[in-house]
């Protein structure tokens, strides 16, 4: 076995899945257990259950990964009077250390809903409701000696990604002027003298939560001993973090078919739906778990139907013949997330050794 340290793991998870895409309410992150603990295995879940504890037990895993937190507020005893009690009992006594990845998941381009657009065999995925205040403009200056050596590590350390266009840049040439101290050791010009260098102003986009790495790239890269540079806030959306996603597919589908589709593709026996509405389903909206606050998002985007899980009774109705609305069940649409998981940390960490939970934790069942 290839051990690993949970805040190494945890950096990795970061840097692919920010906890600051989670929202509010939520409780991503190390849920149980010590950073500084070092794991041998790794089993992925959705739901940590008791069953699921005792799995990650028999197959020597020390490590759960799961989908939804087991801990979404504090508790005040824990004497196993329910299962999430009995779950933080069971794993602190097994020495079972716990990572949740909820709704940062839910969140992020590369998540549940792309994972799940896919399954659905939708083309051209595109976050529905797009994050605000994400993005931030990195402003720096150089000698025009580096800035192509500047640009491509500010780029792979991950600015410039504007919709479907990467390593996107401003550049203004102009005079820059310093002098410096008695103690420094400019790059250009000499200590207590005045200096007037012909200087590059990069411009840039970057998400707030790859800030600290872009900083950190561009500092490696820059060759002035102290490095100016301006970070503005931005209101722009950032459509690479969202609510739900909106796809096509290449050719349209009767809506039988479609809700066949559904079906099948997501193994399940039943759906709920509003009325038929005699359309060719080409343009669909989805959210995989509870999405049901994305429907006028949905219908304003021009989506035909729209697939998520937990609609209530009177929200059906809020489709006012509009679009076809489909309750295809919460654990359904996210029962990709195993696999979503496995490949996020596998990535990172191949040698680490990590399972799939072969426990169905879904508490609904089908008669």
């Amino acid at each position: 076995m290839y051990p690993v340290k949970i805040q190494d793991l945890l950096l990795a998870i970061e840097l692919e899945v920010p906890n600051s895409l989670q929202e509010p309410f939520d409780n991503c992150g190390l849920q149980i257990g010590s950073p500084l603990k070092d794991v041998k295995k790794g089993l992925v879940c959705i739901d940590v259950t008791p069953q699921v504890i005792n799995e990650a037990e028999k197959k020597g895993c020390d490590l759960i990964i799961s989908h939804h937190p087991v801990l979404f507020k504090g508790l005040k005893k824990i004497c196993g009077q329910n299962a999430v009690e009995r779950v933080v009992a069971d794993a602190i006594k097994k020495e079972i250390a716990i990572i949740s990845l909820h709704t940062n998941l839910d969140n992020i381009h590369h998540g549940v809903n792309e994972k799940l657009g896919e399954v659905l065999g939708l083309k051209n995925l595109k976050i529905l409701q797009p994050q605000k205040g994400l993005l931030r403009k990195l402003v720096t200056f150089c000698p025009g000696s580096h800035a192509t050596q500047i640009r491509e590590a500010l780029f792979e350390a991950g600015a410039g990604q504007i919709g479907e266009y990467d390593s996107c840049s401003f550049n203004l040439e102009g005079t820059g002027t310093f002098r410096a101290g008695k103690s420094a050791n400019p790059f250009v010009g000499k200590p207590e003298e005045m200096h007037y260098e012909p200087e590059v102003r990069i411009e840039t986009i970057v998400p707030s939560y790859r800030l600290p790495v872009v900083l950190e790239a561009m500092f490696k890269s820059h060759p002035y001993e102290e490095v100016a540079y301006d970070i503005y806030p931005l209101e722009n959306n950032f459509n690479q973090a969202g609510s739900g996603m909106i796809g096509e597919f290449d050719v349209p589908l009767p809506e039988i078919d479609f809700l066949d589709h559904i079906k099948k593709q997501l193994k399940i026996p039943c759906l709920r739906h509003t009325g038929l509405l005699d359309i060719d389903i080409k343009k669909v909206a989805f959210c995989g778990g509870s999405g049901a606050f994305l429907l006028e998002k949905a219908v304003e985007k021009g989506a035909q139907a729209f697939i998520t899980g937990d609609i209530k009774f009177h929200q059906f109705f809020e489709a006012e013949g509009r679009i076809l609305l489909i309750d295809a069940g919460h654990y359904e649409t996210e029962q990709v997330t195993k696999e979503l998981l496995y490949e996020i940390v596998n990535k990172k960490f191949s040698k680490f050794a990590l399972l799939i939970s072969e426990v169905n934790t879904n508490p609904v069942n089908y008669f």
